[in-house]
């Protein structure tokens, strides 16, 4: 699993380990976790996704599980309202965190 040297100016053994380096800790920082959202109405979803999904990925998944269409469905936590191109792992949303549901 070596990266690619494309790019470089010159193969100089600093870049290749810097390049290495790079794509390790791109393959530790991605894990699996479960969000749960309760739409306090009687019904309580858990979504098994990425920490760097955006909000509009775990909208879409939502979306497949309660048969609600993805653009009509609102993620938050007490009063933040949460945008659709920021990831979960900006957000800090965690393993096993609950979060707001709401239909719009």
């Amino acid at each position: 699993m070596e990266p690619s040297l494309r790019g470089f100016k010159s193969n100089s053994y600093d870049q290749y380990t810097h390049a290495i380096e790079l794509q390790e800790k791109n393959q530790r920082s991605t894990k699996m976790i479960e969000v749960v959202l309760n739409d306090r109405l009687g019904k309580k979803v858990r979504v098994k996704c990425n920490d760097d999904d955006t909000i509009g990925d775990l909208k879409k998944l939502v979306a497949a599980q309660t048969g609600t269409r993805a653009d009509k469905i609102r993620i938050q936590k007490w009063y933040n309202i949460y945008k659709d191109h920021i990831t979960l792992k900006d957000y800090e949303i965690h393993d096993g965190m609950g979060l707001e549901l709401y239909y719009n």
